[in-house]
């Protein structure tokens, strides 16, 4: 345990680094970045999404719908009070980074993406048949109670599989790491809240809630974009074209690196998130 005044520092931190995961995992899965945030002045949060972890589960798919999750983030930055924000998000965590700055909910002295595509060039992907057919569950996903079932099912093998799929290094993410997944899945109401937010997506997509057909705004802010090039779910098509949106993006693709590229390769992830974050200042 830190000493009281290594805490009170870390609390008075101006800097804040906010961290937000993906499907189908919680915090945890910064657990290789949190001490280096650490060490570079942040105050670190890596709030366990709505839905997922300990967090609240509010009922019904419209309570996972994208203005609700963007406010969660919102009301988690006005709560630090912190003099600048580096957004940092994976997966699901990354959708609602690219949507918070995209929509200027609050200011961001930096933004980083890790392995989640701009809306704009995802949808512009999902044109093709090659990101359709990796996207394959999502439409699944839209199904009424048999998606909890099947990824219950085994003590929740197929989320413990979904992780190990094209892992670079399966020791980056042991048995244990896997069982802790697990185990926060099978907890109940997780699933369903989990799911719930591709639901309340694809209603929200279905509905034009997503801007269809509008010029989205640019990023103005420092943007870096973190891809492990071996990403079963969404294809490399989708870091083409990003100056059309970002003002000031610096791409990092890292070849044989999964879709869980912080935990597949912490240590390159580590390296360029403290290269950027020092030649990127607030």
């Amino acid at each position: 345990m830190a000493s009281s005044s290594k805490w009170r520092w870390r609390v008075r931190a101006p800097h804040l680094a906010l961290c937000l995961h993906g499907f189908p995992e919680f915090n945890y899965s910064w657990r290789a970045q949190i001490p280096l945030l650490v060490r570079l002045g942040y105050r670190v949060w890596a709030p366990n999404l709505r839905g997922y972890g300990q967090s609240s589960r509010p009922r019904g798919v419209a309570a996972y719908a994208l203005p609700e999750l963007l406010a969660d983030v919102a009301g988690l930055i006005d709560a630090a009070q912190a003099t600048d924000t580096v957004l940092i998000g994976h997966d699901w965590g990354g959708a609602l980074a690219w949507a918070f700055a995209i929509r200027r909910q609050r200011p961001l002295a930096r933004l980083v993406v890790m392995n989640a595509p701009h809306p704009a060039i995802f949808a512009r992907e999902l044109k093709t048949w090659s990101q359709r057919r990796r996207s394959w569950y999502i439409y699944f996903f839209q199904l009424p109670w048999l998606p909890e079932v099947l990824l219950a099912a085994n003590g929740a093998r197929r989320i413990r599989g979904a992780f190990r799929s094209k892992v670079r290094d399966s020791s980056r993410l042991s048995r244990q790491d896997l069982q802790v997944y697990a185990t926060h899945a099978l907890q109940p109401g997780a699933l369903t809240a989990m799911i719930n937010w591709y639901r309340a997506a694809f209603r929200q997509l279905i509905a034009g809630g997503h801007g269809k057909g509008k010029t989205l705004p640019r990023i103005d802010v420092p943007t870096l974009l973190i891809w492990g090039e071996q990403d079963l779910a969404l294809g490399i098509g989708n870091t083409h074209g990003l100056d059309a949106y970002i003002d000031q993006l610096t791409l990092k693709r890292l070849p044989g690196v999964s879709h869980w590229v912080q935990q597949d390769a912490p240590e390159q992830v580590n390296a360029l998130l403290e290269t950027w974050l020092e030649t990127h200042p607030a």
